[in-house]
């Protein structure tokens, strides 16, 4: 039975959170009914609940699953235990509610970063095509002792400095290169640099101290980002009505002027397709990585998958050992905030989309 003063959180994931996890909320906040519900990662329905269940309550964490806002008359905030929320844009409960959601932004900083730069690196150190050789049981020398580009003293633009940007920057830093940051809002001050989301101890940029040269949205600085002389563009911009189709044809032809590397640990449709593959094939990129693509998943006869210079992986760069963990630090921090009454990390902001 819940008492007149008591919160319920509905937990909704196909996993179950460990008795330690559930014991330390409970201690931290003793007035806090917890209901744990574990679903197939396959299902795209909501449970079927008691409705004495989703009457009572008041904190739903979920990835993927949501009820219609008549289901929780009682439901005051949501933690979306993804990265980001694109997913939610258009749901009723996000839509016609003035409910408050948080997401698990910052909890794809460091496997992110990792996956930029190992695929990146595979290019530059030519690992795809050892690789065929070693299928063939090939050993081939290198035509050229300077075959190979190595990172130190090039330039790599971060087109995003959230969770994700700062990692790629902090390792870009370890690598010698030099960092340019593109953001929405404008960064011109310290205090704006800081980051205001989730970050991984011992990761990141917290204080937004590793950009040499910092560039906005606000200021209409996309194409002048663009041209200054990148080697890698890594874009790591969450997807909005704002950055749909961001990168197509002119963007393309001012990068051309260096050709440097692309990588998209965003979403496919940041970039144009059309555009992207033209700028593979008549060069004005070197190359790219795509954990994301438009469409996905990407047709088996798509002809993104027969380009040489492209390295794909199926939306998995986000996959961590430590992701159910980092999401439920990122829960239990924001439950505690909430039941204090002061502002969770990680508050979707409805007028800008994340």
């Amino acid at each position: 039975m819940v008492t007149p003063t008591q919160d319920t959180l509905l937990v909704i994931i196909h996993w179950t959170p460990p008795e330690s996890w559930i014991s330390a909320v409970s201690q931290a906040l003793p007035n806090l009914r917890i209901i744990c519900h574990q679903v197939s990662i396959w299902d795209t329905e909501v449970p079927d609940l008691p409705e004495e269940v989703w009457k009572s309550v008041t904190v739903l964490a979920t990835r993927k699953l949501y009820p219609t806002p008549e289901m929780v008359p009682n439901l005051r905030f949501v933690q979306v235990l993804s990265g980001g929320c694109n997913q939610i844009h258009g749901l009723p409960l996000y839509e016609k509610t003035d409910i408050t959601f948080a997401t698990a932004s910052g909890i794809h900083g460091p496997q992110m970063a990792e996956w930029v730069f190992s695929t990146y690196l595979s290019f530059q150190h030519h690992i795809p095509q050892y690789m065929e050789y070693q299928k063939e049981n090939k050993w081939m020398d290198p035509e050229s002792d300077e075959d190979t580009e190595d990172a130190v003293g090039l330039r790599v633009g971060l087109l995003g400095y959230g969770s994700v940007g700062r990692q790629c920057a902090r390792v870009a830093k370890a690598l010698g290169m030099d960092v340019y940051a593109y953001t929405y809002h404008d960064r011109s001050t310290s205090v704006s640099r800081k980051a205001n989301t989730f970050t991984v101890p011992g990761t990141g940029d917290p204080n937004g101290e590793l950009p040499s040269k910092w560039y906005s949205a606000e200021k209409n600085e996309l194409n002048t980002f663009l041209a200054s002389d990148l080697d890698l563009l890594v874009i790591t911009a969450p997807i909005t009505k704002d950055t749909k189709g961001l990168i197509g044809r002119e963007q393309f032809d001012i990068l051309s002027k260096k050709k440097p590397f692309l990588s998209n640990a965003s979403r496919g449709k940041v970039i144009n397709t059309d555009a992207l593959l033209d700028a593979l094939h008549t060069g004005k990129i070197r190359g790219a990585a795509l954990d994301k693509t438009d469409p996905e998943p990407l047709p088996s006869d798509h002809e993104l998958w027969n380009v040489k210079n492209v390295i794909i992986t199926p939306h998995c760069g986000g996959c961590s050992t430590q992701y159910n963990e980092r999401g439920l630090k990122i829960l239990k921090g924001n439950l505690e905030r909430w039941m204090k009454r002061e502002e969770v990390s990680n508050k979707v902001d409805r007028a800008l989309g994340y």
